[in-house]
């Protein structure tokens, strides 16, 4: 699904807007006119992304979020369309208005070993990301925390390398440890109703999907899926 990102990946502008479902469907009809769907999605045009998001006992991670420290980071393991054949380790930075995400595959058996506790094959990887996720859960106390599942339609537009997406029906799964489990219960956010828009983009963000978007009318959200699917437990 989505490319592994490259280590030392520069950051980008990255920008959240929730909208109603009527102004979804104006700003994705201007958009279809200019920019090109990702190559990844399926014949009706979305994916389905399910995340493993990691927190401390503390909630270091969702903390910094609600208080809105200007440099955080925070872990999850991801995979696409119920292929369990194919997952990342992610590693999510912010920088104040602007983001950086570094991913490594991972296997399943390394995955189903870290849900049982045992961590200790990550250390023994030759993977960078991999090594600093074991050295976290060893000394920060890592632990999977809350799983996250929405469907995603994203854009693209070459110019200034702009990532467009909305993701909707976010729903959240009450045990990590279902996290293989395609059809475990899940449930439905308060934001059943809310198309969440997030605009990437490198240097710049070209006129015309400013246009498309209208982003000078619309005021930035601070809005976190981990943030919103840890208020189920």
């Amino acid at each position: 699904m989505e490319p592994c990102e490259q280590p030392r990946r520069k950051f980008r502008h990255e920008t959240k807007h929730e909208l109603r479902y009527v102004e979804y469907l104006s700003i994705r009809s201007r958009l279809r006119a200019v920019t090109g769907l990702d190559a990844h999605v399926g014949e009706e045009g979305t994916y389905q992304i399910r995340s493993l998001y990691f927190d401390n006992y503390r909630d270091k991670a969702l903390r910094e979020k609600i208080d809105g420290v200007n440099e955080r980071e925070k872990f999850r393991l991801r995979y696409y369309n119920g292929n369990t054949d194919l997952i990342y380790l992610e590693k999510k930075c912010k920088l104040g208005g602007l983001c950086s995400k570094f991913s490594e595959e991972i296997s399943k058996a390394q995955v189903a070993k870290l849900l049982r506790g045992d961590i200790e094959t990550l250390g023994k990887c030759e993977k960078k990301l991999l090594i600093e996720f074991y050295a976290k859960i060893k000394n920060e106390q890592l632990r999977p925390r809350v799983i996250v599942d929405y469907l995603r339609e994203p854009y693209v537009y070459a110019p200034g390398n702009v990532r467009i997406t909305f993701d909707r029906n976010i729903c959240t799964g009450l045990s990590p440890s279902q996290f293989f489990h395609w059809s475990c219960p899940t449930v439905q956010t308060d934001k059943v109703e809310t198309v969440l828009m997030e605009v990437k983009y490198d240097a710049f963000i070209p006129e015309i999907i400013q246009m498309c978007i209208r982003e000078n009318e619309r005021m930035q959200e601070a809005f976190s899926k981990y943030a919103v699917c840890r208020r189920f437990g």
